[in-house]
């Protein structure tokens, strides 16, 4: 009885640990530490010191995606990347997907699929594009991926501030929802990207070159004029700037507490 007693007191419950693996302080941190570094070392150093701890890169394998991919590549090939196969997109972006998982020697893709019961339930024939693009964003990639994150800490973007009025401004670090993102891109301009792409001989997404300087889903994207933001392509004529797996700079949660760079 007595053992029953010190057995039942030395217990110890079992509590799940439910607190965000960043806080506001830990991004403020990093976006002082990492200011002014180039991107490519700060990629090596993020991934080499574990700073994000699980994480993944939300590769669209778009207009400008080789660069990030191949700055992560350098340093680690196996590093997890998660693409949203929405089953919308042109064919020539799953085409120039392989491409590049070919040429850098990816070996970690995770392709993410809408759900069949929710798409056979809300967009049974696949035109909810053409009425409800929120809609159709929301079962084909924020769903999917919102279920792909439970697994993860940080993912790493390639969004960059000169894309578009809503990304002007964009921090390297942020945090969203609790999950660290990071945009080792954020500060570079359009000519850096191309320079960059000239310099490791990285192939083009074959789009870019009929007009189209971001790339989203088939049916949500058209070629931009000249003068035109890079992205005024998509989703032209409705008022949504972005598919939800991101969130315009302005509307960061905690970004009032973060040092702008």
């Amino acid at each position: 009885m007595a053992e029953a007693a010190i057995l039942l007191k030395e217990r110890v419950r079992d509590v799940l640990d439910m607190r965000p693996a960043f806080t506001t302080a830990d991004v403020a941190r990093l976006n002082t530490r990492f200011a002014g570094t180039e991107a490519a070392d700060i990629v090596r150093a993020v991934l080499d010191e574990g700073l994000l701890g699980r994480a993944a890169i939300v590769s669209s394998f778009g207009a400008e995606s080789a660069v990030l991919l191949h700055l992560v590549a350098q340093v680690d090939r196996a590093f997890p990347v998660l693409f949203l196969e929405t089953g919308k997109h042109f064919p020539e972006t799953l085409t120039y997907r392989d491409t590049l998982i070919s040429k850098l020697g990816l070996t970690n893709i995770i392709n993410l699929t809408p759900d069949v019961g929710t798409l056979a339930a809300k967009d049974a024939t696949g035109l909810r594009w053409s009425y409800d693009p929120d809609g159709c964003c929301e079962i084909r990639k924020v769903q999917p991926l919102e279920r792909a994150l439970i697994d993860y800490d940080a993912t790493i973007t390639g969004r960059k501030g000169f894309q578009s009025a809503t990304r002007a401004g964009l921090p390297l670090f942020e945090r969203e929802s609790g999950r660290l993102k990071f945009n080792p891109l954020a500060r570079w301009g359009k000519a850096d990207v191309e320079a960059y792409m000239a310099a490791h001989a990285l192939p083009a997404h074959p789009l870019v070159e009929q007009g189209y300087p971001s790339i989203g889903c088939a049916p949500c994207t058209s070629k931009v004029l000249p003068g035109e933001d890079p992205r005024a392509g998509r989703w032209r004529g409705w008022e949504k700037v972005e598919c939800g797996i991101h969130t315009p700079v302005t509307m960061l949660d905690d970004r009032s507490n973060e040092p702008a760079f």
